[in-house]
């Protein structure tokens, strides 16, 4: 079976759930509808999750007032660019409101500097003690108008300092969502695909080596048929949690897709993969699992884990799919193990059978 069949095996179940989950409680078969419950059923916004099923705890159904809701605060679209637009559109006003003061200042400062010479000219002009002491006078109150002006746009340049440091920070949390995958908290696919991309090229420019490892839960979809998404998505954070504590700082672990996750591994040579794949493996087959509703012991989970190299006319699509072909031969002889690409056992990709 090829990764597109796979793929097609996967989304058609998430399909079948969404569309039964529709049918269950009479809603209309809308867009809108459907891609809540496509969303329930991968699992991939826990917070989604948890309100559907607390709506549905409470009542058994769900209103379209309460479907419009939970589409717009975790679906909409637009909810990531309008959230970067507003940060965007408050540092504009930021700026601007500098920038008035700035205008401001530089009228004072021409003012102050007009008055200046105007009392040189009167000094220049004064014959008596009076009239020097009125235009000396009005200097000193000229200078402390400026003294004061200057204050006010100092708190306010140090205002506008610390809001813009604000928005900027409001801006990164922005950026860092669109590319952590909300429910394992690893980066998600895009950003893998992105980091992949730069991580050859660099290996290439340094002549280092790369390596990449796929990871893939035995079983998942068994386990998910019988305990439940819910149980499902604790399985997905446990492994996510074994692979984030089995990576150094260098190497970039992400939820490649459903069940599957996958590290980028800068500067490792294919021996050194292997072992921290075995090391992932094994923290994984350590843990039990156990329902926090009833305290039943619900077993132990293991992975399949594939890892390749990067080779001089590897595209990141090529380096994906040898990788590919390393976790199925995993999965194919016997699963909870780890194989690479020399190991006798690994067929070339486009010719392994895949398995669930």
């Amino acid at each position: 079976m090829t990764a597109q069949a796979d793929d097609h095996q996967r989304t058609m179940a998430y399909a079948e759930i969404a569309l039964g989950q529709i049918k269950a409680l009479r809603l209309p078969a809308i867009p809108r509808n459907y891609e809540i419950w496509y969303a329930y059923a991968t699992g991939y916004q826990p917070s989604l999750n948890q309100q559907i099923n607390e709506t549905l705890q409470q009542r058994g159904t769900l209103t379209d007032a309460e479907l419009e809701a939970i589409y717009e605060a975790f679906l909409a679209p637009t909810r990531l660019s309008d959230r970067i637009g507003n940060v965007g559109t408050k540092v504009m006003d930021e700026i601007e409101q500098v920038m008035a003061m700035i205008d401001a200042a530089a009228g004072s400062a021409t003012s102050y500097t007009e008055s200046l010479a105007d009392m040189t000219e009167k000094l220049g002009q004064s014959k008596d003690r009076e009239g020097l002491r009125a235009i000396v006078e009005s200097l000193v109150h000229t200078a402390k108008e400026m003294e004061v002006s200057n204050q006010k746009l100092e708190a306010r340049l140090n205002a506008s300092k610390q809001e813009i440091n604000e928005l900027q920070v409001n801006l990164e949390t922005v950026r860092n969502e669109s590319l952590t995958d909300p429910l394992t908290q690893l980066a998600n696919r895009k950003f893998f695909d992105n980091t992949l991309e730069d991580a050859i090229a660099e290996a290439r420019g340094r002549n280092e080596p790369l390596s990449l490892m796929l990871t893939d839960i035995d079983h998942f979809k068994t386990f998910n048929d019988s305990f439940g998404h819910l149980t499902g998505d604790q399985v997905l954070r446990l492994v996510a949690m074994s692979v984030k504590q089995n990576v150094k700082g260098q190497d970039t672990a992400a939820r490649y897709g459903g069940e599957e996750f996958a590290v980028v591994l800068p500067n490792t040579v294919l021996r050194s993969a292997i072992t921290v794949a075995d090391h992932i493996r094994r923290a994984v087959m350590t843990k039990e699992l156990m329902k926090r509703s009833t305290g039943e012991h619900l077993g132990r989970v293991t992975v399949s884990i594939g890892v390749a190299t990067l080779r001089k006319s590897d595209t990141p699509q090529s380096l994906i799919e040898r990788t590919d072909a390393c976790l199925y031969a995993a999965k194919r002889h016997g699963r909870n193990r780890v194989m690479c690409e020399t190991d006798p056992e690994v067929a070339a990709p486009g010719t392994a059978a895949k398995v669930a």
